[in-house]
């Protein structure tokens, strides 16, 4: 019966995270939108940070609870699914075009990033506090570029729906979505725990997979329903925002509260995320569109890790 009762938690917390997020998506892209900001920096930046939020919200509260490989696996599993499960399930259902700007630099930044956490997560077995404010320094980086990019770039097209909305009711999205994501993630991580221990999972495994799914709802549905409307700019720009804040601002956020302990048995999902990061560079650099061909071998490639995770 208590497993019965942690499964309904699992799934009213992911419930909480994906309406919240879904909140405040809305609400914070309305409020972009009345400024004409361009929907990829839209996709990069708002759409991005919203998405993410789950993956803060339970990385960081399972730090605070000690349960340290949910935090690195929720996002190192986060990434992973984002590219070759949310990319690969989009581009099967329609072709995702991808910027030359995206190709050049975002995925490039995404590898290197991946690379960084790997790197300093062996060093000492810990992202510690310093790790987390270089990851910070580097998150204001890329912040300043995609200013940069948002003063180059094309005025968006406006949402005559959310144009007519006040703005403090697109405040109260923002808001309303916040708080239901932060109140999801911590029935999230409590539940998921739990059924970890009565199962006899491994904290690594729950939070690669079930706690990275949860979490990546929210992407998953952004992105589909980007590409079902013809947005594919939010789309892609969504997922490559969302694995560089991922690990930008919520691995460094988390780090720079509590250290989080880096078990060197993550070091093979790091090596799964930045080749995941790789092959999409690989499948758009040539013809700069993610085609339903290249959306298939991504999701050939989670089922190929998801078998090593059942073995590990």
């Amino acid at each position: 019966m208590q497993i019965v009762i942690q499964f309904f938690l699992l799934a009213a917390g992911f419930c909480l995270l994906m309406k919240g997020a879904d909140l405040f998506v809305e609400g914070a892209s309305g409020i972009a939108d009345k400024f004409g900001i361009p929907q990829l920096v839209i996709g990069l930046t708002i759409v991005a940070i919203g998405t993410s939020l789950p993956e803060a919200a339970v990385s960081i509260s399972a730090a605070l609870k000690g349960s340290a490989d949910i935090t690195i696996g929720n996002v190192v599993g986060s990434n992973i699914l984002n590219i070759l499960i949310i990319l690969g399930l989009t581009s099967v259902i329609r072709a995702v075009p991808v910027q030359k700007s995206t190709v050049k630099y975002e995925i490039p930044f995404v590898i290197v990033v991946t690379a960084l956490l790997a790197l300093l997560g062996l060093f000492d077995n810990t992202v510690g506090r310093l790790d987390g404010i270089l990851l910070w320094a580097l998150m204001g980086v890329y912040m300043v570029y995609l200013l940069k990019m948002a003063k180059a770039g094309t005025a968006s097209e406006e949402n005559a729906e959310k144009k007519k909305m006040p703005v403090w009711k697109l405040l109260l999205m923002v808001v309303a979505g916040a708080v239901m994501i932060v109140l999801g993630s911590d029935v999230s991580v409590d539940a998921a725990t739990a059924l970890a221990t009565a199962f006899g999972m491994s904290e690594r495994f729950i939070g690669l997979t079930i706690v990275a799914l949860g979490t990546s709802l929210p992407e998953l549905v952004t992105s589909v329903t980007a590409a079902v409307k013809g947005k594919s700019d939010i789309a892609m720009g969504n997922i490559v925002g969302s694995n560089i804040f991922n690990i930008l601002f919520v691995v460094g956020t988390t780090a720079v509260i509590t250290p989080v302990p880096y078990n060197a048995s993550f070091l093979v999902d790091s090596i799964a995320a930045i080749a995941a990061a790789v092959l999409l560079l690989l499948c758009v650099l040539r013809s700069q569109k993610l085609t339903r061909v290249g959306g298939c071998i991504m999701l050939a490639g989670y089922a190929g890790y998801f078998v090593y995770l059942m073995r590990a």
